[in-house]
């Protein structure tokens, strides 16, 4: 499993999985659409952990810059 997501999109699968996350328990009760939101924000925070996203490798898509790719 090569990493296939750079930092910059690291960061912002991130911000937005941690923002679906909040977003689902926002004022204590659980939104009607949580499962989606939910599993939306989960796979984001996962593939931001593992540097590595499925579908950015079914398409053959690398965000990673040239000094990333090293390692």
């Amino acid at each position: 499993m090569k990493r296939n997501v750079g930092r910059l999109d690291q960061f912002i699968r991130i911000f937005i999985g941690m923002a679906l996350v909040a977003y689902i328990s926002r004022d204590g009760t659980l939104m009607p659409n949580w499962p989606l939101a939910g599993l939306v924000g989960v796979a984001l925070l996962v593939t931001a952990a593992f540097s590595y996203c499925p579908l950015y490798d079914a398409l053959n898509v690398c965000s990673r810059d040239q000094s990333d790719r090293t390692v």
